[in-house]
């Protein structure tokens, strides 16, 4: 039987506040925790859907075409 890999939640809740606020910043704030930090769980989720999740510089990171996807599923989904 194949096996379903689960997403991992604490990086689809640092991508949703990335991509609802539009800064990694204001998500950390957010969350309560640092801008490493939701940097690390954003690479975790791009690394697991093999996909580029935001483009554009580390201080003004926009959604890719993938990521503009995933962000109006995850809002919906917490």
């Amino acid at each position: 039987m194949r096996q379903r890999r689960l997403l991992p939640l604490n990086a689809l809740r640092a991508f949703e506040a990335t991509a609802r606020l539009g800064r990694v910043t204001a998500a950390a704030e957010e969350l309560g925790v640092t801008h490493g930090a939701i940097s690390r769980q954003i690479s975790q989720l791009e690394k697991v859907l093999g996909v580029e999740l935001l483009a554009g510089s580390r201080n003004q990171p926009r959604l890719s075409g993938a990521g503009s996807l995933l962000a109006a599923d995850v809002t919906l989904a917490l």
